[in-house]
């Protein structure tokens, strides 16, 4: 089954999910669902900013994960809409150590800290996004 990408309800969804995790004494999973929530996000309002994926996964920032998305949509010229993408993406405590790889390694591992700031950062992002 194909299923086709709606990133602004990915993202809620996500948060949400994350939001029960940490509640329910889970928060090592909710860090990495609050990242993906607010990677979700980020590629709504890119896509509000009239960025298309490409098909090319390999070169596309819609099928990139932090830390390397940020760095791909640094490299981007952005008009006057660009400014809340901006915000994100040039904010380097944006995110800042999530990443992908987490969800292979010990819960234990991920800091209180972070994920207490991935949460915050995902509510913000999410928050920013259109339906």
């Amino acid at each position: 089954m194909a299923y086709e990408p709606n990133m602004p309800a990915a993202a809620r969804r996500h948060l949400e999910a994350a939001d029960i995790l940490f509640e329910g004494h889970r928060r090592d999973v909710a860090g990495y669902l609050y990242g993906i929530a607010a990677e979700c996000a980020v590629k709504a309002i890119m896509s509000d900013e009239g960025m298309r994926p490409s098909g090319c996964s390999k070169d596309d920032p819609f099928f990139a994960h932090f830390p390397e998305l940020r760095t791909m949509l640094r490299d981007k010229q952005w008009g006057r809409r660009g400014v809340v993408l901006r915000r994100f993406i040039e904010n380097d405590d944006f995110l800042n150590q999530w990443n992908t790889r987490m969800r292979y390694g010990k819960g234990s591992d991920i800091s209180q800290e972070s994920i207490q700031r991935w949460r915050k950062q995902a509510r913000e992002v999410v928050g920013c996004i259109g339906t």
